[in-house]
């Protein structure tokens, strides 16, 4: 029995080892050199134009490593500020949502056979389910991005190239490549520097070009789809307020929010975020109209001030508050939906005087943080919404982009947009990680080959410059940690 485990061991570790795979606790490697040929292709196109490529990198790697240092800097002043200063939360009815992300870079560093293997942090953050599929690609694509940057740098500078893999750590995926140490260390600083700092560049430009597609995608996706003419609906999740017969819908479009006109989806967010900050606005009634839909109600005040004159029971009659000459706490009892259709929005009485018609600015009487909107989507009727603003804009899901013919996705422009986004954000992260000069990470490394292309004649030892390299690199690492771990502690204690 012993004979045969002993067999069946050898023999999955052989196959392993055909495939170039490699398995332990938490960690799935993949390493290959089917892709070696098309690094080398790259590496040798055009000599002249990837020097000054990768120079430019080595310049942008430098600053983003000082510049992460700073960075860090100010975002631990700042939460430790915060922390010190923040006072208790008022007790009120507001409804307040926090989103928070945060950044935690999971280290991966691994010798084999005197090679060394350039590694990108992996973020962690906090997203909705629905979201997972755009952020694992993102940060498999910003790290497939991010390491080919090191193997053509590393084979421009004449670097043996020995492969390419991907890896799966807990959950996270990423990828690395392997260079052949000793061909690295014979080679000068700053030839070092144009490698190390690729991956880096690599981000940069990834998050820049996405930002650029993200910024011209309504002219190119002009051809398929028309934008500046309101917001289409995507999604309306089940627990949504406007769910519903006469809520919103896949497909509408929505044009205005009370008398807020919507042109894409950032004027929906900027007109509910404006509704939320400001009083909720009048309607318009005659007083003919007035007396004829209002009935005799009881008068009583809620738990939190504000005054409810119809019955609990109600779905369709809303309390609404005037004033006139005499009296300015007048309440009346109305069926919403008449009352609103068709009316002109106010603030006072004085914005209702017309052609000499005795009118009245109404306005809904609603517990605080409630609004009452108009929300218009031809050519449907007009969708009544009565609630908090954000909770409509977190339930419903638009996009700017409408189908010029029916056969077209509604989804596909969000799909872009979305993954574009998490692309700058993800890429971004990774350049603005990896230039931290950190033990592990890309920065330790462009900080050492930094440090012996400059101070060479300052520091004839080169022991000395080896130990001033580990006290930067020991506090930037701590600065690194304590980043994490405050980010990790403000979010758990809230």
């Amino acid at each position: 029995v012993l004979q045969s485990s002993s067999s069946l061991k050898a023999s999955y570790e052989d196959w392993l080892l055909t495939y170039g795979l490699s398995v332990s606790p938490f960690h799935l490697r993949w390493q290959t050199a089917l892709f070696n040929r098309h690094f080398y292709s790259w590496g040798r196109w055009k000599p002249r134009f990837l020097y000054l490529w990768f120079s430019i990198g080595m310049v942008f790697g430098i600053v983003a490593m000082f510049g992460s240092v700073i960075l860090l800097g100010k975002t631990l002043l700042q939460t430790l500020t915060q922390m010190l200063t923040e006072a208790p939360r008022a007790q009120n009815d507001r409804m307040l949502q926090v989103v928070v992300s945060v950044l935690s870079p999971a280290l991966y560093l691994r010798a084999v056979n005197r090679s060394k293997e350039l590694l990108n942090g992996v973020p962690g953050v906090n997203l909705p389910v629905s979201q997972l599929t755009y952020f694992f690609s993102a940060i498999l694509i910003s790290g497939v991005i991010h390491e080919v940057g090191h193997g053509v740098a590393a084979i421009r500078e004449q670097v043996r190239f020995n492969g390419f893999g991907i890896f799966i750590f807990i959950v996270y995926p990423g990828a690395f490549v392997d260079l052949f140490t000793t061909h690295l260390q014979l080679i000068s600083p700053v030839q070092q520097l144009r490698i190390f700092c690729a991956g880096v560049w690599h981000n940069f430009v990834l998050g820049v070009a996405s930002f650029m597609v993200l910024f011209l995608l309504p002219a190119i996706l002009f051809p398929f789809y028309y934008t500046g003419v309101g917001a289409l609906v995507t999604e309306v999740t089940e627990d949504s307020p406007a769910n519903g017969p006469r809520g919103l819908f896949v497909g509408d479009l929505v044009t205005n929010l009370q008398d807020c006109p919507v042109y894409n989806v950032e004027d929906w967010n900027s007109c509910l975020g404006d509704i939320s900050e400001k009083s909720q606005v009048g309607y318009c009634v005659s007083a003919a109209t007035l007396q004829q839909l209002s009935f005799p109600a009881r008068v009583y005040r809620r738990l939190d001030g504000t005054v409810e004159c119809c019955s609990n029971n109600s779905l369709t009659d809303i309390c609404f508050s005037y004033s006139n000459k005499l009296d300015s706490h007048l309440y009346a009892c109305l069926p919403a939906r008449k009352v609103i259709e068709a009316s002109k929005v106010c603030r006072t009485n004085t914005d209702c005087h017309k052609d000499f018609v005795p009118s009245f600015c109404v306005t809904p009487s609603l517990e605080n943080q409630t609004r009452l909107i108009r929300v218009k989507h031809p050519p449907h009727i007009d969708m009544l919404y009565v609630g908090h603003p954000m909770h409509l804009q977190y339930t419903v899901s638009l996009s700017s982009f409408v189908p010029r013919q029916n056969f077209l996705s509604i989804d596909l422009p969000v799909v872009i947009e979305t993954f574009c986004k998490y692309l700058i954000s993800l890429s971004g992260a990774l350049a603005v990680i990896n230039a931290v000069p950190c033990f592990a990470l890309d920065g330790q490394w462009i900080l050492n080959s930094f440090l012996e292309a400059t101070l060479s004649s300052l520091i004839v030892d080169k022991q000395n410059r080896e130990f001033v390299g580990f006290l930067i690199l020991l506090a930037g690492s701590a600065l690194l940690a304590a980043n994490v771990a405050l980010g990790l502690w403000m979010v758990t204690a809230r």
